[in-house]
């Protein structure tokens, strides 16, 4: 190249100012050279990589073509607004005519023309380089190279290898995107980009390390970027963990694909190590590299690996990262971690670290990840602190994990007790001190663990005294690291040790008392309620006296005897008893008049003789002292208190300044002088900032059920209410609510801030809800009348979010006010009357000269309704009709009399003429539904009424006032169905509201436990009377059907329909409250009355649509609950007595259920034994004669399954034969032990069809074993199902029949649809499946259907899996010892899998009919399984047609 230069120098000057072209300098060279063979070629070679590596091709194009070429210099193409009039095919023709100009491929020139535009465009922006996204113009830019691109490609005249050496020299300058960009575009994969531009892998992975980090923090910085920032990195990660984690069974795979997987497991692992050690440095919030970690831990997700189409390769990745997170930096030893595992609890565990924990254990199920926990451990040396807190993270977040790490603990044990394996053991130990960290709700606390494992005979430490030595061994060894909460425990609850192995116990606990005692812990000095399961620090003796006080004082209450753990502690404990617990229990103090629970605790210890006399008497005389100084210090209490500076205290005394201004209320400037003062003392005692003052969409919310404050803020609201409750009654004394001006609402408007208002409403729902009839009469005027104020608050704050164990309901503010009365009580029924008494009263009072409008706006309707309500039940003037309306004001002022008379005063205020005006409004109407309500929430035992009192309001409310009222005004029209109606559905709606608050199972159990269920009675006599009255025949018309029907039919058609878990338990709560509602109702419901025409047929078509349609689902098996069944045949028997011909009414009823509701038929088989006798004691007595036909046929069915289990020969089945074949399975289930076998040998002569439909009823139980395991018997339903398919496969039977029922089959098809809950007709497949081991080997040869039937159940098995419908199985499969690996849907999808692989290749032609259809609908739940079924059949076609044809 140096003669080259010189060379050209010289001819340069020789030839004065003229400048050779490239041609000529080319040509003179090859003149130089000598000539030789392939001379050319290696020429052309050399130009090319001249041309390649050092020459601007936009020079050249321009030198080679003059300036008639400068529209496509490289620099256009990758500017939209140059190149706007070039299209992709011009571009591709002027470069494929340069490409042959120069004699170079037009593929890699075009490579190197879109190579250097994509540079040009990554270095177009004047920003700094550490940038990995494009900004808006860049990426405009860099989409118009990359059309270019495409064309260019799709016409062959593009290089990927050329394109990724061109990008190989400028890796590093080349932005994140663009490479993106060109991956998912398909220009150039990730692989060739990275793979075959670049030998260097180490280079690469920082590189894309580098670049990630960069994504990473921008993704959570620029707000633009960021949806395109996410699918970078959602790409990257899935691409990664594709070509990382995908298993081969290749071995001689390509050594590329292998490369690839090692860049990507490095990348993956160093940002993984990122992440750790940057946790591990600690990260503050918001940093650049906290953020980058909260990114990269985000994708470890579903929404990232959902568009894979298996799960396989994220669930290794995931295991692999949960394994180099536990084996990241090992540096702990088991000492440290003794030591110090209390502080990686989960609490205390990094958010981000318990968010990757949570994250992965989304992927691997509890089982696997203990497997996985034990694989780490027993191969790995570990990081303790990652382990640990994984455990605490698994215990917390999964409830099955209790009882996998007690096993696996128990596992641990077994094996190092066999073989003295020391690691084993500190394994359990510190994982079962994990798990108890988190608290006894998730696992068992250390000293119950360690007291049930060493504690007795059982435990694996009492097998030799080797074992024993090494326990002791390894307890001592402890001693050194662990907390002193743990030696104390070891000491208590000692391990069981044999009396001639005791010295081993008396070394260790001399050991282990002197190390508590270098750390200044005493054994004997700890308290009597000591939390032994924690392992926070010990407290001080003195300290735990205290709480040992509080809490012996607390349970002497409960029990009225001195508690247990005091008498033992006088006894064994004598150096704590009488050093620090008498101490703390015999504080001198002023005695009260009363003697409290302190001094009766007290006197039973003295007359126990467990409080020494001299002690005693000292504690006398010292409370002797203390009430003779009381005066004194009383004084000075309040010297000191008048000069408090406490924030408390200037908040009281501000207070009281503000009561003095009430002596003239009207002179407001003074008020909101003072009270500028009470905010600004309030501020500083909660401590409010200047943001306090506005809600915007903050949200406040009280738990009404358990309301509880911080001391100071319940202190706070206290000063609050208690003052505006004496400058009401002060401003009362002087003047009238209406001329007091508006002092109450601005002190009122003062609570209303975001910090107060919460504290507020607390505290209120503390006093009325729970305290309500202890307050004084002052404060129910005094909080009344604040309820008043702060509901003309509502439109400035917020709805209240109610907060209870039902689900969380939001109520605007007057409502909340009016939901904390109650009517529960007779007590609490009082007070809510006086209190709506007192709030109304002021209301109208303080509004007399403002219009309606403004008054019904301060009033909550809630309030007034309760009022009605409570007066209607209580005073029973109030029921008659108003003589004359009064005309004075509100009873305010009566009720501010010192001995007010609060009945008096709600009969004046209802005959208030005002007040009944405001009734016309149809907001206030106290209508039927609402009486219903609030009548339900009456506890009778509690009541102020008695039973027939009760009665007598009953029957006035419903007959004489609300069912005669119009519509309009809140009543029935006269309608007892609409009375009906209505009662029902709301009885439905307290059921259900109970369910949410007590979580109760039985609605029986209830409205028997809580609420007024003399409402029930109610609706007993009122459908007693449709029933019998005189307006049956006209309400009760087929067209309209049964009331009662009809309101379950419009719930049920509300409620959420689908087979997910919320909406099947909130339909079974429903039916749950339906049923009981049936059971409490005449019998002739379910049944109807005979019609008039003949023959007399009653109609059950309501009831039957309500068995098949919802109860049916919700019964285990092919047959309802007894009571149901019961109730039916009662209600049969009650029509039939009011029928002409008895006999024929009950054959046709049942010949009816045979065809309409055949599982009342199925019932009817199973609870015979139960039902049988009530049918013949009732059949004789009413009609004197034989039962029925068909009541005889179910009789002759009981029969019949009962000899086919007996050693007489089977008597004949009566039919038809499905009824047959449910009386047999009901038999062989009942049976403690079967014969199936020898029993199905009885039944070679019945019919084929009983077989197969006692194979369908032996399904069912093979279902219900897997979803209710307690029910039903897994390993007998098991071998009663592989038993009777042998009989069928010995007979030549087919069953598959059973596999393809569906609702538009008739005859018997249709009768089995209707006799099993479609959930198990859904789990079907399941069952299919789950007897794969049983089925004939040549069953795909013997019947044509098999394979088909097969394949559809396997994709249906498939569909269940996906959709989540098999978690119920695998879920009750786990818990159950009998079931243990047999209700995993996983597995029992891959042995379906394998056995169809297995078998396609074997079946014949005909097999093979239809199939097309089936892969047509499904065939993309498994690919393999398709592909596999259609090259068979294609290979079976292609047979028959080189087959020679037979002509003669």
């Amino acid at each position: 190249m140096s003669d080259l230069r010189t060379q050209d120098a010289a001819s340069g000057s020789s030839s004065g100012s003229r400048r050779r072209t490239w041609a000529e300098l080319l040509a003179g060279r090859v003149e130089r050279q000598l000539r030789g063979p392939g001379r050319g070629h290696r020429l052309q070679d050399s130009a090319v990589h001249l041309l390649r590596r050092h020459l601007n091709l936009d020079d050249l194009l321009l030198e080679v073509e003059g300036p008639a070429c400068k529209t496509l210099c490289l620099n256009q193409l990758g500017d939209p607004e140059a190149s706007a009039n070039l299209s992709s095919s011009f571009i591709g023709s002027a470069l494929r005519d340069q490409a042959s100009r120069l004699g170079v491929p037009v593929a890699v020139l075009s490579s190197q023309t879109v190579a250097s535009s994509i540079m040009q465009i990554c270095s177009s922006n004047g920003e700094p380089t550490h940038r990995v996204l494009l900004n808006a113009e860049q990426r405009k830019k860099l989409s118009s190279v990359l059309e270019v691109a495409q064309y260019l490609l799709a016409h062959s005249m593009f290089s990927r290898f050329s394109f990724c050496q061109e990008l190989r020299e400028v890796q590093n300058f080349l932005l994140l995107e663009a490479v993106w960009h060109l991956h998912v575009q398909n220009i150039v994969s990730l692989q060739e980009l990275l793979l075959e531009s670049h030998a260097d892998t180490q280079a690469i992975v920082a590189w894309l390390f580098r670049d990630l980090c960069l994504l990473c923090e921008q993704m959570e910085v620029s707000t633009q970027d960021t949806d395109i920032a996410q699918a970078m990195l959602s790409d990257f990660v899935q691409l990664f963990v594709l070509r990382g984690f995908q298993k081969s069974s290749d071995p001689r795979r390509n050594m590329e694909p292998e490369r690839m997987a090692q860049l990507a497991i490095a990348v993956l692992r160093r940002m993984l190590i990122f992440a750790l050690e940057a946790l591990a440095t600690g990260l503050q919030d918001e940093s650049p590299v906290y953020k980058a970690v909260k990114c990269w831990f985000g994708m470890f997700c579903g929404h990232t690996f959902g568009r894979m189409m298996s799960t396989d390769c994220p669930k290794r990745f995931f295991s692999h990262t949960l394994t180099q997170v536990l084996t990241h930096k090992p540096v702990l030893k088991v000492s440290d971690a003794v030591r110090l595992q209390r502080d990686w609890s989960f609490a205390k565990t990094h958010p981000l670290l318990s968010s990757l924990y949570r994250r992965l254990f989304v992927m691997l199920s509890p089982e696997e990840l203990i497997g996985h926990l034990e694989e780490v451990l027993g191969t790995h040396e570990v990081n303790w602190q990652h382990v640990l807190s994984c455990v605490s993270t698994l215990v917390i977040c999964s409830p099955e994990a209790q009882q996998l790490v007690q096993d696996w603990v128990t596992r641990l044990l077994a094996r190092a007790f066999e073989s003295c394996d020391l690691d084993s053991m500190v394994t359990a130990f510190l994982v079962v001190r994990q798990a108890a960290l988190e608290g006894p709700s998730v696992f068992p606390s250390y000293a119950d663990w360690f007291q049930a494992s060493f504690g007795s005979t059982r435990g694996f430490h009492s097998g030799s005294k080797k074992t024993l030595v090494f326990l002791f061994k390894f307890l001592s060894d402890l001693v050194p690291f662990e907390a002193p909460r743990y030696m104390q425990v070891h000491i208590l609850y000692p391990p069981l040790v044999p009396s001639k192995y005791r010295s081993l116990l008396t070394d260790y606990v001399t050991l282990a008392k002197t190390r508590l005692a270098d750390l200044k812990v005493s054994v004997e000095n700890m308290g009597l309620y000591e939390d032994l399961s924690s392992a926070k620090d010990v407290t001080e003796p003195h300290s735990q006296a205290h709480q040992d006080v509080e809490k012996a004082i607390a349970v002497f209450e409960h029990t009225g005897k001195v508690p247990v753990a005091v008498m033992e502690a006088s006894i064994f404990r004598r150096p704590y008893y009488m050093s620090h617990f008498l101490p703390a229990l015999l504080t001198p103090r002023v005695l009260p008049r009363t003697p409290d629970s302190r001094a009766a605790l007290i006197e039973s210890l003295r007359r126990a003789d467990k409080i020494p006399p001299s002690l005693y008497s000292t504690y006398c005389q010292a409370c002797s002292s203390a009430a003779e100084k009381k005066p004194e210090n009383a004084a000075l209490g309040t010297k000191t208190e008048a000069i408090c500076v406490e924030p408390l205290g200037l908040l009281a005394a501000a207070l009281r300044e503000l009561r003095t201004t009430m002596t003239d209320p009207t002179q407001y400037d003074v008020f909101s002088a003072q009270m500028a003062v009470v905010s600004e003392r309030l501020s500083s005692a909660l401590g409010l900032g200047e943001e306090d003052g506005s809600f915007e969409e903050s949200q406040v919310q009280v738990n009404i059920f358990s309301p509880e404050l911080e001391p100071q803020d319940q202190q706070v609201a206290d000063l609050l209410l208690t003052s505006f409750c004496q400058n009401l009654i002060a401003a009362n004394g002087f003047t009238p609510p209406d001329r007091q001006g508006p002092w109450a609402a601005h002190f009122v408007t003062s609570l209303c801030g975001r910090r107060l208002l919460p504290i507020v409403l607390t505290r209120l729902c503390q006093l009325l809800r729970h305290q309500g009839p202890g307050l004084s009469a002052s404060h129910v005027l005094g909080l009344a009348a604040l309820v008043i104020h702060l509901g003309e608050c509502r439109p400035a704050v917020p709805e209240v979010h109610v907060a209870s164990p039902a689900p969380v309901k939001s109520l605007p503010l007057p409502e909340f006010l009016s939901s904390l009365l109650t009517l529960r009580t007779a007590e609490a029924s009082l007070f809510c009357l006086k209190f709506c008494t007192a709030a109304i009263s002021y209301s109208l009072c303080k509004s007399s000269s403002q219009s309606k409008d403004i008054l019904c706006s301060c009033l909550s309707p809630a309030l007034m309704k309760k009022f009605q309500f409570i007066l209607f039940r209580l005073l029973s003037e109030a029921r008659g009709p108003l003589s004359q309306e009064d005309t004075a004001g509100p009873p305010w002022k009566l009720l501010c009399l010192p001995s007010a008379d609060w009945q008096r005063a709600a009969l004046c205020l209802w005959k208030q003429r005002t007040f009944q005006e405001l009734l016309q409004e149809k907001e206030f109407h106290l209508t039927y539904r609402d009486w219903l309500q609030l009548e339900l929430e009456i506890q009778p035992e509690f009541d102020s009424l008695s039973d027939m009192e009760r009665w007598d309001f009953h029957q006035w409310a419903i007959h004489e006032h609300f069912l005669l009222k119009p519509s309009e005004a809140g009543g029935c029209d006269g309608d007892m169905q609409t009375a009906c109606t209505v009662l029902v559905d709301v009885l439905i709606d307290f059921c259900q509201s109970l369910r949410s608050y007590n979580c109760l199972e039985n609605s029986d159990l209830v409205l028997s436990c809580t609420g007024n269920r003399d409402i029930f009675s109610r609706l007993q006599e009122m459908a007693a009377d449709l029933e019998q009255g005189p307006v049956a025949p006209q309400r009760c018309s087929p067209s309209q059907g049964h009331f009662l029907f009809r309101v379950f039919r419009r719930r049920l058609q509300a409620l959420a329909s689908g087979w997910d878990v919320a909406a099947r338990l909130q339909r079974q709560q429903e039916l749950l409250v339906y049923r009981w509602i049936l059971l409490g109702l005449p019998p002739s419901i379910l049944v109807g009355s005979p019609q008039n025409k003949q023959p007399a047929t009653p109609d059950c078509t309501e009831f039957f649509h309500l068995v098949n349609s919802e109860l049916r689902n919700f019964c285990h098996g092919s047959a309802l609950t007894h009571d149901i069944t019961v109730h039916f045949f009662r209600g049969l028997l009650n029509t039939c007595s009011q029928s002409r011909d008895p006999s024929l009414t009950a054959n046709l009823i049942l010949t009816t259920c045979q065809t309409e509701c055949p599982i009342v038929v199925t019932s009817a088989l199973l609870w015979w034994p139960r039902l049988e006798p009530e049918l013949h004691t009732r059949w004789r007595r009413c009609f004197q004669g034989p039962l029925p036909q068909e009541l005889q046929r179910l009789w002759e069915a009981q029969l019949f399954g009962k000899s086919c289990l007996s050693s007489d020969l089977a008597s004949p089945p009566p039919g038809p034969a499905w009824v047959s074949a449910a009386a047999l399975h009901f038999a062989i289930q009942q049976a403690e032990e079967t014969r199936i076998k020898s029993q199905l040998e009885k039944l070679n002569c019945q019919s084929e069809e009983l077989l197969v439909v006692l194979f369908f009823f032996s399904l069912m139980d093979l279902l219900s074993s897997h979803l209710t395991p307690h029910a039903v018997d897994f390993l007998k339903a098991v071998d009663i199902c592989a038993e009777i398919l042998r009989c069928l496969d010995k007979r030549k039977v087919s069953w598959l029949v059973l596999f393809q029922l569906t609702d538009t089959d008739g005859g018997l098809g249709q009768v089995l649809l209707r006799l099993a809950p479609d959930p198990y007709i859904r789990l079907l497949p399941f069952a299919f499946y789950s007897l794969l081991s049983y089925f004939d080997e040549d069953a795909f040869i013997r019947e044509d259907a098999f394979l088909r039937v097969a394949v559809d159940m396997y994709l249906k098995l498939i569909c269940l899996f996906v959709t989540g419908e098999t978690s119920a199985v695998s879920a009750l499969a786990g818990r159950s010892q009998e079931l243990q690996g047999q209700g995993d849907p996983v597995g029992l999808i891959i042995k379906a899998r394998h056995f169809l692989l297995q078998s396609i290749p074997r079946c014949p032609e005909k097999s093979f009919a239809n199939m097309a259809e089936l892969l047509a609908t499904s065939g993309h739940c498994d690919p393999e399984v398709s592909a596999a079924l259609l090259s068979r059949h294609q290979a079976v076609s292609d047979d028959d047609l080189y087959q020679e044809p037979h002509l003669f």
